[in-house]
C-alpha cells in the first residue's frame, strides 16, 4: 500500500513540476476585464488560456491604464518577479499608456524611460531563469477617410523592436499583425474587433460606443490566435515548451 501512495505522490509531483507558468504584463488591450459574462470589452491575454494545454498556465498580471512607470511604480513588477521561477515565460506588451503625455505618473519617453523600463523586465525575468518575450502594442483601429489605417503609437513599437534585437528576446511584432488584422476586416467591419455599439444596442452601455483602441470578445479571440500562430511558426529554441503546449 505504501509503495502504491509513494508511486501516486511522484506521479502527482512530476506532473505538477511540467507546468509552466506564462505571466502577461501590459495595458487594458491584455487585461482581464471585470464582470467578463456580461461586459462586451475583453483584452487578447484574458482568452488566451484555451489555446493550450494543462501544462500551461496563463497568469494574467495586465492591468487598465498602466503604462511601464506605473507597473513599476505601483510594484506590480516587484510581485511578479518576486515569484518568476526557470522556465516561466513573461509577456511584456506596454506603449498604449506611455503615450499619454498629460499624465506624469505613466508617460515615458520612448527612447530613454521606456526603453529603459522594457529592458529592466528582459534582465530580471532572465535573473530568475524566466524568458521574456517582447510584444508591440497592438494597432488601433485608425483609418483616414481613404480607408488608410494610420498609426498611432509613434516611435515605442520601434525601441520593442530595438531592443529584442540588441538583446536577442524572443519578440512577436503584434503591431504589425494587428495591422494586418484590421486591414482585412477593412474601416467598416473592423468595428467588429473592438467596441461599436448604439444607444440600447448593449445593455452594458447606457449611450453609444464607438471605442477603436479596445477589443471585442471577437478582436481578442482574433489577437489570442495571431499570437499563438506566431509561436507555432517560431524557431526559436526558448518557445519549443509553448509550442509543445498548444492544442
Amino acid at each position: 500500500m505504501k509503495k502504491y501512495i509513494i508511486i501516486t505522490f511522484l506521479i502527482t509531483t512530476i506532473c505538477f513540476a511540467q507546468k509552466t507558468t506564462v505571466y502577461c504584463i501590459g495595458d487594458s488591450t491584455m487585461a482581464n476585464k471585470k464582470d467578463s459574462e456580461k461586459n462586451p470589452e475583453h483584452g487578447w491575454a484574458q482568452v488566451l488560456q484555451p489555446f493550450f494545454n494543462d501544462n500551461i498556465i496563463i497568469v494574467n498580471k495586465a492591468v487598465n491604464g498602466r503604462s511601464t512607470r506605473s507597473f513599476i511604480d505601483e510594484k506590480r513588477w516587484d510581485s511578479i518577479y518576486n515569484k518568476l521561477k526557470k522556465g516561466d515565460y513573461v509577456l511584456i506588451e506596454f506603449g498604449h499608456n506611455d503615450e499619454k503625455t498629460e499624465d506624469p505618473s505613466r508617460y515615458t519617453n520612448p527612447h530613454t524611460a521606456y526603453r529603459y523600463n522594457l529592458i529592466r523586465f528582459v534582465q530580471e525575468s532572465r535573473e530568475k531563469g524566466a524568458i521574456p518575450i517582447l510584444l508591440t502594442s497592438i494597432s488601433r483601429r485608425n483609418f483616414n477617410e481613404k480607408g488608410v489605417l494610420m498609426p498611432t503609437h509613434g516611435d515605442y513599437p520601434l525601441e520593442t523592436r530595438l531592443i529584442a534585437q540588441e538583446y536577442k528576446v524572443p519578440f512577436i511584432d503584434l503591431e504589425y499583425l494587428t495591422e494586418l488584422l484590421e486591414q482585412s476586416y477593412g474601416p467598416e467591419k473592423s468595428k467588429q474587433l473592438h467596441l461599436h455599439f448604439k444607444e440600447g444596442e448593449n445593455p452594458f452601455y447606457d449611450k453609444d460606443k464607438a471605442d477603436d483602441t479596445h477589443l471585442s470578445l471577437k478582436g481578442a479571440t482574433e489577437i489570442a490566435q495571431i499570437f499563438v500562430n506566431q509561436i507555432k511558426q517560431s524557431k526559436e529554441p526558448s518557445l519549443e515548451k509553448l509550442k509543445k503546449a498548444i492544442k
